[in-house]
């Protein structure tokens, strides 16, 4: 069972998501929050395994709740919500530790889908808006192109075709099919490029390899 919470200061949009949420078997909202501070606390009091946090709120905004919750000592999994495909603010919450992101009017069986496939350890890279987020707020300069490259050379010829799946928001049964491996090894491959690059989730290591020029 998936524990989730809604962070988020609009209480229609809780209750909505609560709803989505609680009415698949495989999911159950242990908490809400209206902020993050609120969040914070909800995430310290529980064990939580994914949240859904709005990135604009009162008293602590969704970016620096999302670097508190990722800092926990059991952090949950992070994905952003936001009203706008293009908010300058989401892609500070990836950088901050966030597994991807949701717009708020997304289908529900794309939420659904998002929260286990995030649960699961997958990243949420598939939308085109997230790639044209990221295309806009993440334009390559030369210092941190060079930085990304040092860190890419420690990889394998191996890793680094992962890498460019992962890059591309393929999932690990995805990976394993198109480079014709054992869902098992991908995961231990992620797991080796996660620590080779030094970050700590997939959407940081996409991040890199596009900074790296791996990907368009």
């Amino acid at each position: 069972m998936i524990r989730a919470m809604i962070v988020d200061d609009d209480a229609l949009v809780r209750l909505g998501l609560t709803d989505l949420l609680d009415g698949d078997p495989g999911i159950e909202v242990v908490a809400q929050a209206a902020d993050g501070l609120k969040a914070i606390e909800q995430a310290t009091a529980y064990r939580i395994d994914v949240a859904l946090v709005d990135v604009r709120m009162p008293r602590m905004d969704g970016i620096t709740a999302t670097t508190r919750l990722r800092a926990l000592p059991h952090p949950p999994k992070v994905i952003t919500l936001t009203t706008f495909d293009l908010d300058e603010y989401v892609y500070d919450a990836l950088a901050a530790g966030a597994d991807g992101f949701l717009l708020k009017d997304t289908e529900p069986a794309e939420i659904l889908r998002a929260v286990h496939l995030v649960a699961a350890g997958s990243a949420m890279l598939h939308p085109a808006a997230a790639r044209r987020l990221i295309d806009r707020y993440h334009a390559t300069n030369q210092p941190r192109a060079t930085a990304a490259q040092a860190r890419f050379e420690r990889l394998t010829p191996r890793e680094r075709d992962v890498l460019a799946l992962l890059a591309r928001g393929d999932t690990n049964a995805d990976i394993a099919l198109h480079l014709t491996m054992r869902e098992s090894t991908v995961k231990a491959h992620v797991s080796r490029i996660l620590t080779a690059l030094e970050v700590t989730n997939r959407v940081q290591a996409a991040l890199i390899a596009r900074d790296a020029g791996l990907t368009p």
